[in-house]
């Protein structure tokens, strides 16, 4: 036990001497709740696509058809930021593919269609975002919209490991934004190829249990992760990183002192083949 306490000592004041690219940050221990690491954690920023995962809880909840189809209308496309999209408004896909499109392939038209098909359209789809941030105690968090393109679309790190704790208790999203790639077909029965735009999702010695990332001009880039390393489970929150490059080097250094070692695996891989 007390071997345990001191490797739980080292792992939480190496986490608290990181420095990080991201302006706002927390890790927290999934077993005990512990905080092992905060950064700004308090401070409301904007969130960008991370507003996906509470799309989809709230989407979830209403138990819609999902083999149910859905026209991607011009009133999905993105008029804030003009964004690109791979689905073509014409689409006609099932609302499972709408769901799957904008938790792994971050599809902003995917998103929309979501809000838009709910019960009662978009104006009950945002009462209801309101009533499950209540539910959740995110009392920092407002979302204005469901695919996270506007800056009032905000919140705090430590608020959105709330949503990411509650996001990871739904199969369906734990699953879709675990997937590495997918294919979907699309207008005139053409399939496309789409990937999951978390680079760590299928990586060797990475075992990811929920994941979605975000970037806008304000928000910067952002990434929400559960993961299970080396035995221990942690939830990580990284937002307002400058480059997607800085945050996945913040989310490869916290994932090395919670016990990622893949050097080290292939090593003893290779060692026990010549055996």
């Amino acid at each position: 036990m007390r071997k345990l306490v001191v490797v739980l000592l080292f792992y939480s004041s190496s986490l608290a001497a990181m420095q990080l690219n991201s302006q706002n940050a927390i890790v927290v221990d999934d077993r005990n709740g512990q905080v092992l690491l905060e950064k700004n954690a308090s401070t409301v920023v904007p969130i960008a696509s991370l507003t996906k995962l509470m799309t989809a809880m709230v989407v979830l909840d209403s138990k819609p058809n999902m083999d149910e189809k859905i026209d991607i209308k011009e009133d999905d496309v993105d008029q804030l930021k003009h964004s690109r999209s791979h689905v073509p408004v014409g689409s006609s896909i099932t609302r499972r593919d709408a769901l799957q499109l904008a938790l792994m392939s971050s599809d902003n038209r995917a998103a929309a269609s979501l809000a838009r098909t709910y019960p009662g359209g978009n104006n009950a789809f945002l009462v209801a975002v309101k009533s499950k941030l209540v539910a959740l105690g995110m009392p920092n968090t407002v979302i204005k919209e469901a695919t996270g393109l506007s800056p009032e679309n905000t919140s705090t790190a430590a608020d959105l490991v709330k949503m990411a704790q509650a996001a990871a208790r739904y199969p369906e999203i734990a699953d879709i934004t675990t997937d590495s790639e997918d294919s979907i077909s699309l207008k005139d029965g053409r399939t496309r190829e789409f990937h999951n735009t978390n680079r760590l999702v299928g990586k060797k010695g990475w075992d990811v249990l929920l994941s979605k990332t975000g970037f806008t001009n304000e928000a910067g880039n952002c990434l929400i992760m559960r993961v299970k390393l080396a035995g221990k489970m942690a939830t990580l929150v990284l937002l307002n990183a400058r480059a997607s490059s800085a945050r996945l080097m913040d989310a490869l250094n916290i994932g090395k002192l919670l016990g990622y070692k893949e050097e080290v695996k292939h090593k003893l891989a290779r060692h026990r083949r010549r055996r």
